[in-house]
């Protein structure tokens, strides 16, 4: 029953969604050609902290082996998946990069991701884009209380894989609340079995990652980027949502 949020909780998971949401509007004006990454996320998180909100990633995992995440944002260029590491990398006319931002204010999270592209991308890159866009919300149109995972995994699967891109396996979706991460797992792809019954109430963020050549990835040295394995582009899209009887409320 945790997975349920109350009437107040709803609205304060609303509240950090609407702060994520106008950053991703607010940080498209500075995708162009010559834009370093570090600036983006300069920009995002100074515009968080203006909304009387801390960034979600900053500061978000680590172990001994790796850091914490030391930035405010993932961001992440053509064939780095997620987990992108803000730096002195700049953009370029043709690149595609995924911004994705996570918010917390008063004890409760928000998250949500676009790929933007830099000037004219190729017709490769504007596929990928619009089909994974168009997998997140033919997968947010199954997540309605009485259905279960699998009618949303498969929707996004079907899509992807019917236009010869490759699904990521090792990442997945999440549930969202007091927790950046809550259960359930929210998969791009269909598992035997997985019957998670979705209930009014619950908040989930969705997010496709898809790449346009296999769904392999690996991770850089770093220990946060995730890379595609044979270096084609990769696509991400993510919004959080909350589970109603009828059609999905999006709260980014």
């Amino acid at each position: 029953m945790g997975l349920i949020k109350t009437k107040k909780e709803i609205d304060l998971i609303r509240e950090s969604c609407k702060i994520v949401s106008e950053v991703l509007k607010h940080i498209k004006q500075y995708i162009k050609p010559g834009v370093k990454t570090k600036e983006l996320n300069s920009e995002i998180e100074d515009f968080i902290v203006s909304r009387n909100a801390v960034p979600a990633f900053k500061g978000y995992g680590g172990n001994k082996k790796v850091k914490p995440f030391p930035a405010a944002a993932c961001i992440s260029i053509n064939d780095e998946v997620v987990h992108g590491i803000p730096g002195d990398k700049e953009l370029a006319e043709g690149d595609i990069v995924s911004v994705d931002v996570g918010v917390l204010k008063n004890g409760y999270f928000g998250d949500s991701a676009y790929t933007f592209s830099v000037g004219k991308i190729s017709d490769k890159k504007n596929k990928l884009l619009r089909i994974t866009e168009e997998a997140l919300y033919l997968g947010i149109a199954e997540a309605r209380a009485g259905n279960v995972m699998n009618d949303l995994s498969y929707a996004i699967q079907e899509l992807c894989e019917s236009n010869g891109f490759g699904v990521v396996r090792v990442l997945v979706g999440h549930g969202i609340g007091k927790k950046l991460h809550e259960e359930p797992a929210v998969p791009n792809f269909y598992s035997r079995g997985n019957n998670f019954e979705f209930r009014e109430g619950m908040t989930i963020a969705i997010e496709p990652m898809i790449n346009y050549g296999t769904h392999e990835v690996m991770t850089l040295n770093d220990g946060w980027t995730i890379v595609t394995r044979d270096g084609e582009p990769s696509a991400h899209f993510e919004h959080t949502i909350l589970i109603t009887n009828g059609e999905a409320e999006i709260l980014t």
